[in-house]
């Protein structure tokens, strides 16, 4: 058993409680708090000299607040939201503790996170930043850092993108009526991969996706660029430009793929 223990606020469901088991796993003590279960805060950081905040978006900052100015200048304070911007800046300022955010690019179902891409943003970690590390790369995981805002910016597109062309296919396929059991005998194995997409995001937690697309302020961008190309893929179609429309996609794979 490692000498410290580790607490987890939210640990009870989702990424909180896939990070107590892989803690559990790599030897530590862990203690979780849920919504009506579990210590305090001033108990929890005062148990804990690392405490992990896995909470839904919406609260996350509320509750950075709340634990913060119980942790102690050499005790870690982290959170596994996938935004990061308001999160390390909310720990930065309500902390005396080392900070670094988390956003470990899987789903709580993985069991195994080789090869697997976790970012983090050490904003005051001294102290804690290569445990961190090493921790991940252990198991195989492939850690990357960078800033909150970098972060943020690409994860408009990682996540916001996706969310949103997923999110905008099972919207179109409800207005048109069509039920996916009506296209079961048709799927192409393309689209089937699509759909069990389109079933996770509207039939898993929708609130999750509703709040990546809303809180990540990149993500009007995104949509912009979105309605844009929409509008214009549209146009062609109307206009059965397929010399147009192959010439538009050999002209961004340049840009995608790097082909010269």
């Amino acid at each position: 058993m490692r000498d410290f223990e580790i607490g987890i606020i939210g640990g009870t469901g989702g990424m909180g409680r896939w990070f107590a088991d892989f803690l559990h796993d790599e030897g530590y003590k862990v203690c979780v708090s849920g919504r009506r279960s579990g210590p305090g805060m001033e108990e929890m950081a005062e148990r804990c000299r690392v405490v992990v905040v896995s909470v839904p978006i919406t609260v996350t900052i509320s509750v950075i607040k709340q634990i913060s100015p119980y942790m102690r200048e050499k005790s870690l304070l982290m959170d596994l939201t996938s935004l990061k911007v308001e999160s390390v800046k909310t720990m930065m300022e309500n902390s005396v503790s080392e900070v670094i955010g988390c956003h470990p690019l899987f789903g709580p179902q993985v069991k195994d996170i080789r090869g697997l891409h976790i970012v983090l943003c050490p904003a005051r970690a001294d102290k804690w930043r290569t445990w961190l590390n090493e921790l991940f790369e252990k198991r195989g995981a492939l850690v990357l850092e960078t800033t909150p805002e970098q972060h943020d910016a690409i994860m408009a597109v990682v996540q916001g993108l996706t969310h949103l062309n997923t999110i905008a296919m099972g919207l179109v396929l409800g207005k048109m009526g069509v039920k996916i059991s009506a296209l079961e005998a048709f799927t192409t194995p393309m689209l089937q991969s699509k759909l069990d997409v389109v079933e996770k995001v509207f039939c898993h937690n929708p609130r999750l996706y509703a709040e990546i697309l809303n809180l990540n302020p990149g993500i009007i961008k995104v949509i912009h660029y979105y309605e844009e190309i929409l509008a214009e893929l549209k146009d062609t179609i109307l206009k059965k430009d397929i010399e147009l429309l192959v010439k538009t996609i050999e002209e961004h794979a340049q840009i995608l793929f790097d082909k010269s």
